[in-house]
């Protein structure tokens, strides 16, 4: 199709592409590895006993009620299986 046609057009997702790949073309994967380091660090910061976490779940606690909540489901699903 023709992009004077679509101008205006553009999903969410293919905005999302168009913008990931003229990131990627421009600063390259050090520019990635560096903003995902910031971020961890930045999130470690909120759940690791600093004065911003008191009251937030731990990354450790998250993960185990997730495991918690999966095993709960397979078990539900073996009893709905049984009957």
């Amino acid at each position: 199709m023709n992009d004077d046609k679509r101008r205006g057009k553009m999903t969410v997702a293919e905005a999302g592409r168009l913008g990931g790949e003229k990131t990627a073309t421009t600063h390259g994967p050090e520019f990635y590895s560096e903003i995902g380091s910031k971020g961890g660090n930045r999130r470690a910061l909120q759940h690791e006993g600093t004065r911003a976490a008191e009251g937030k779940t731990s990354l450790e606690e998250a993960g185990h009620r997730g495991g918690q909540r999966v095993k709960r489901l397979i078990q539900e699903g073996k009893h709905y299986e049984d009957e």
